[in-house]
């Protein structure tokens, strides 16, 4: 029994920090930015309106339903209040910036205990008949518990240019009743 208390006790002193050192930290909760861009064969005056909160029903398929708290009737402006149902979560958005005329949107979304993001988009008129989109999620978890998830979703935005490209573009195919 001696012998198994000296194991163990020199086995502890091995693992010991040296004096002085300090535990490790906590871990900190996530922080992510990530961006994409792609073109849209629209001028930009007819592609701007497609990255509203409402404007994006057109396109951005049955999980995007933002229901509006302001303004009622549901108006894409700036200052507008939504939320949006994400599985058991439901996210509450802020628009912070809509400017149409200089293709600038920007979005504060929060889910309470789990993470806080801002989506920045910019348009700029490639020509009169392209429009660059620059978006860019910035998100940070409100708890380390929720690292894994803002990590997640910060993969699945950097990848979201391609599906947003082509939903925008079958949606224009389809309203214009053209062949592209």
């Amino acid at each position: 029994m001696t012998t198994a208390f000296l194991v163990l006790a020199i086995g502890l002193l091995q693992n010991a920090a040296p004096e002085g050192a300090k535990p490790p930290a906590p871990p900190a909760p996530a922080h992510v930015s990530n961006s994409f861009h792609f073109l849209i064969h629209a001028p930009m005056a007819e592609a701007a309106p497609l990255f509203g909160p409402n404007g994006e029903r057109a396109w951005a398929g049955k999980h995007w339903v933002p229901e509006f708290l302001y303004p009622q009737p549901a108006t894409d402006v700036q200052g507008a209040v939504f939320t949006v149902q994400h599985g058991p979560h439901t996210s509450l958005w802020v628009n912070t910036v809509f400017n149409l005329a200089e293709g600038r949107m920007q979005y504060v979304s929060f889910i309470p205990g789990v993470v806080v993001s801002t989506i920045d988009v910019r348009l700029t008129a490639s020509d009169a008949s392209t429009t660059n989109v620059d978006v860019t999620y910035v998100r940070t978890a409100l708890d380390t518990s929720a690292n894994d998830d803002v990590e997640e979703l910060g993969r699945s935005d950097r990848e979201s240019g391609p599906h947003w490209e082509q939903a925008i573009e079958a949606w224009l195919k389809q309203h214009r009743g053209q062949t592209r």
